[in-house]
């Protein structure tokens, strides 16, 4: 499964083809480290000028060292153990948040000519390959699955620490991961119907094809109707516990949140992971939405181009998340669940099911107008219903405090 449709191995596997996945593997691991040290610092930098401050400055030009120095700094600090931790699962959760993020980029396209009919495909040592680690056949799904799965590193990590504060923080880290994963889903599912297929290679080479119009880019922000891209955008900040999101670092009230208790290299490790989530995520937005490394290639290799294109869209995303941090206040928790479970999760359905239909009717060849008027009536009654419900809800729970004399 892992092999997916990479033309690398239609031949077979010899020592060529396991030497090109070496060197890929090897290229794309250097190329997420870099990157994740370079966020690191462009964060402080960007949010210094932001806020009026100088930022990282003595470490390196510009500070741009500032990274490594702490990387050094936290490799060599006193690595501590709890005395009530559970100390097998302690050392463990890190690694279940840092090695995610680095198989999540595993499926992302950086590269390719994507240009004229061309598929992405480029020549290494006479072997044709795609610009990605790996493309399998469920590659979203696999996106989603690894997204999940670093659930489980904060919750651990919360857990086996032996102390009330780091649970806390990571129960609410877990609860907030979950319930945005649904409406991160429902955006992605909306991705899969308008490209019909679940690759990552794939979405990107349907993306590259002749846009509305003629002259507007096939990008799925365009096709899907923006909406589901900006639920994926909120969704994904979550996702990431990044502000304004970030109850799990609630200071005034956690402490520290689910790593209080970790120092020097295990602490660094959920560090790393925390901003090479950010890179992989905005990886994965520019891969969905906006075509990935698809676009126009002037002069020169295309494969280049597509480099270029995609660490262009990658610097808009990575620019905006540091906007977020830079500008937002801190939502209350209840705020937090009260978006994901009554706005974004049945704004990410319903969008979804239009979508659908507006499909199914025009393989029928039923009308567009009348497809479309029909379908936003039913979401727009059950919008109503659901706000209906909520608003019966609590005044239904303020009944009861009143009775117990909780409110005057």
């Amino acid at each position: 499964m892992i092999l997916g449709f990479d033309p690398l191995f239609v031949d077979g596997v010899d020592a060529a083809v396991v030497g090109i996945v070496v060197l890929k593997v090897l290229v794309v691991f250097g190329l997420l480290l870099v990157a994740t040290m370079l966020m690191v610092w462009f964060e402080r930098k960007l949010i210094g000028d932001m806020q009026n401050r100088i930022g990282p400055a003595l470490a390196g030009p510009f500070g741009i060292l500032q990274t490594l120095a702490d990387g050094i700094k936290l490799f060599f600090k006193e690595d501590l153990l709890p005395e009530k931790a559970e100390r097998r699962v302690f050392i463990l959760a890190p690694f279940l948040s840092f090695v995610p993020a680095f198989l999540l980029f595993s499926i992302v396209p950086f590269g390719g000519d994507f240009n004229g009919g061309n598929d992405g495909v480029v020549t290494i040592f006479g072997h044709d390959t795609f610009l990605q680690l790996a493309d399998p056949p469920i590659g979203i799904l696999f996106a989603l699955a690894m997204s999940s799965v670093a659930v489980y590193g904060v919750m651990l990590a919360g857990w086996s620490s032996g102390s009330k504060y780091p649970l806390l923080g990571s129960v609410r880290a877990s609860a907030q991961m979950v319930s945005y994963e649904a409406a991160l889903g429902l955006s992605v599912a909306a991705v899969v119907l308008k490209s019909g297929t679940l690759t990552t290679h794939g979405i990107v080479a349907a993306q590259a094809a002749d846009g509305p119009g003629g002259f507007l880019p096939n990008w799925n922000i365009l096709l899907v109707g923006l909406v589901p891209f900006v639920l994926f955008l909120i969704a994904g900040t979550a996702e990431l516990n990044r502000p304004p999101f970030d109850l799990v670092e609630a200071e005034q009230e956690l402490v520290g949140g689910f790593n209080t208790e970790y120092s020097s290299i295990r602490f660094a490790l959920f560090f790393l992971a925390e901003f090479m989530n950010t890179v992989t995520m905005s990886a994965i937005i520019v891969t969905l939405f906006l075509g990935g490394p698809a676009g126009p290639a002037p002069l020169g290799p295309g494969w280049l181009w597509g480099c270029i294109w995609f660490f262009g869209k990658l610097m808009i995303f990575l620019f905006t998340f540091v906007w977020f941090r830079a500008t937002l206040p801190r939502f209350r928790y209840d705020q937090l669940m009260d978006l994901g479970w009554k706005v974004l999760i049945p704004l990410a359905l319903g969008w979804f099911l239009l979508l659908a239909a507006l499909d199914v009717g025009r393989e029928q060849g039923w009308n567009p107008v009348v497809v479309a008027g029909v379908s936003v009536l039913v979401l727009l009654a059950g919008a109503g219903l659901l706000r209906l419900a909520v608003s019966t809800a609590r005044r239904t729970r303020l009944e009861e405090v009143r009775a117990m004399g909780g409110l005057d």
